[in-house]
């Protein structure tokens, strides 16, 4: 990035998608007392925001928020973070609209959940100022997000940006190889793929497969991720396992005919009230609910002191 001296807190940003992601990314921004400009194109997207915020944010937040539709006024924004759907060439297309009006010293960030850094930067003036910077949804309440750098992003922003979300209160992951999926979205599909295997061979019920990833695997993965858990178990014992069991293991290249069935009869799951399971309630019921239940758990670790890297004993072999 020629001529960027120093890179601090960006307290000034805007957020481009107003969308529940973009929404949730620029409310945890302006709790963290941050100024926000919330832009998207479709102006009946922003009067329902506006709506919404006046009836349920503080007026301490509200007079931090400014909400608009064209992308002209961000000159004076240090940070641009992209919140729109996961289509390369609509994401390709934004970047080259907004590059024009910015200074090169302006870093530009994407929430994409899995397209490569290099492949969204590939057509960028200054592509070392890109870079990933995925949030899981809600929010405000799941403290990791991924910090993915590409081939070009300058260390420098890379640093900056980590600096400032431990300074929100997250837990930065930095993602040296740029890869589909990142981290995450490879564990959770590499799961999905399994757990959709097993009903479609009637081994056991959705319900009773959730209830296994739930209450087997969930409790232990709060306190331990899969290499502290083998290391636990024992590195012997899971090669053994592993040895017989791979094999065993759905590979698939291509999304499950059960999975593409549901899609085309429409049923897509909350949304439409029915998908693996068939919902009773309204969508935005089912949602907050579940999201006070996020928030009572993720309150419930932090009081626990279950949050973080913490288990001083460890230290990578």
């Amino acid at each position: 990035m020629e001529g960027m001296k120093e890179l601090c807190a960006f307290n000034r940003l805007a957020v481009i998608g107003a969308g529940t992601m973009g929404l949730d990314i620029a409310k945890l921004f302006i709790t963290k007392e941050c100024q926000v400009v919330l832009i998207d194109k479709e102006r009946d997207t922003l009067e329902k925001i506006e709506l919404f915020v006046r009836q349920n944010w503080t007026e301490e937040e509200c007079s931090r928020l400014v909400i608009q539709t064209d992308l002209q006024r961000l000159n004076d924004v240090s940070l641009i973070v992209e919140a729109i759907p996961e289509n390369e060439r609509l994401k390709k297309k934004l970047y080259k609209e907004i590059e024009e009006q910015l200074s090169s010293e302006v870093v530009i960030a994407t929430n994409t959940s899995g397209i490569p850094i290099n492949q969204l930067s590939s057509e960028l003036k200054y592509p070392n100022r890109f870079i990933g910077m995925h949030f899981y949804m809600p929010a405000n309440l799941i403290p990791i997000v991924e910090v993915i750098k590409g081939n070009e992003t300058s260390t420098l922003v890379v640093q900056a940006i980590t600096d400032w979300l431990k300074g929100l209160g997250k837990i930065p992951v930095v993602i040296n190889k740029d890869i589909p999926g990142f981290i995450g979205n490879r564990l959770q599909h590499a799961m999905a793929r399994e757990a959709i295997s097993l009903l479609e061979k009637d081994v056991a019920s959705a319900e009773d497969i959730d209830v296994v990833a739930q209450y087997a695997l969930g409790i232990r993965l709060l306190l331990n991720g899969p290499f502290a858990q083998r290391d636990l178990n024992g590195l012997d014992i899971h090669l053994d396992a592993a040895s017989y069991l791979y094999k065993e293991l759905d590979n698939r290249t291509e999304p499950s005919k059960l999975l593409q069935e549901k899609v085309a009869d429409g049923d897509l799951g909350v949304k439409t009230g029915k998908g693996f399971y068939e919902w009773a309630l309204p969508s935005k019921e089912i949602r907050k609910q579940n999201s006070q239940d996020l928030e009572s758990l993720v309150q419930w670790m932090e009081n626990n002191n279950l949050i973080g890297f913490k288990h001083s004993k460890r230290k990578e072999g």
